[in-house]
């Protein structure tokens, strides 16, 4: 690591001790490929992968990182390539069964919840990515998640905001299916309906859409859905993820990743990070 200002946002040597091992066994492997064709890498993974949590925590474009950490070409080109060659999910991986472990829950889980987030575009996303989400009045995409019981990521599907929760909400499932054989349970709520229901069951899933007591007025806490909303709440607090910059839905995706590694290590560690709405 450089000698230089520490961030709010960078990592403390116990959360980078954390991600060190998985990002030092990608470098070691990618230069041994490259030895014959480039030169050394010149910078440090810990300044690069704090220079990403800067940009997501912030919602700062690219060109607009600070001069003492890597020149934002090679961090953009370093966030890049780990979202192609699936770095991000790894360690999402890796971070959710430490959690999981460390609250004395079994390292997979044996349910989810499922549910989506429409948000707006930045002027800079190709059209065809987007659309438009009728009953939320958004113009944008939409993100997909899954979570376990505890709030942590299991999946994520970006996708154009016209897309509708069923389409998702059944490739998610087979997604956990694949990923994740232990799970025998989820929970959504009645956007998904009975064609994820049946698709569930032919995943060995047992889907339960959970439903509003229509005598209730105003917010009430809803059973089993309030985990996932606390996520969507989470990923609010990185400013980058409050509007849809990316150009590309994967690497939009990569971005919840890289929130969800911030959330986990500071989990982990007991640390906190001041939010940007000053509280």
């Amino acid at each position: 690591m450089t000698d230089r200002r520490r961030y709010p946002s960078d990592l403390s040597d116990a959360r980078w001790a954390l991600v060190e091992p998985t990002l030092t066994a990608w470098r070691r492997a990618r230069t041994e490929r490259a030895l014959a064709f480039g030169r050394p890498p010149e910078h440090e993974l810990r300044d690069l992968l704090d220079a990403i949590l800067y940009v997501d925590r912030t919602g700062i474009p690219w060109r607009y990182l600070p001069h003492d950490y890597p020149p934002w070409e090679t961090v953009y080109a370093y966030f890049a390539r780990w979202q192609k060659e699936g770095v991000f999910e790894q360690l999402n991986g890796l971070l959710r069964r430490l959690v999981r472990t460390a609250e004395g829950r079994g390292p997979e889980p044996t349910a989810c919840i499922v549910d989506s987030q429409s948000v707006k575009t930045s002027t800079n996303v190709p059209t065809s990515s987007q659309g438009v989400d009728v009953g939320k009045k958004i113009v944008g995409r939409k993100r997909s998640i899954v979570t376990d019981t505890i709030g942590l990521l299991l999946m994520i599907l970006v996708t154009a905001a016209s897309v509708q929760d069923g389409a998702a909400g059944k490739q998610l499932l087979t997604a956990v299916a694949t990923e994740h054989p232990a799970i025998r349970k989820a929970w959504t709520d009645m956007g998904y309906k009975n064609a994820v229901v049946e698709h569930g069951a032919t995943l060995g899933i047992d889907v339960e859409i959970v439903r509003r007591d229509p005598a209730t007025r105003g917010f009430v806490v809803q059973p089993r859905r309030w985990v996932v909303e606390r996520t969507f709440g989470w990923l609010m607090n990185h400013r980058r993820l409050a509007r849809d910059y990316e150009a590309l839905p994967a690497r939009s995706e990569a971005m919840v990743h890289v929130a969800m590694i911030s959330l986990m290590t500071r989990r982990l560690t007991g640390e906190s990070t001041p939010t940007w709405r000053g509280t």
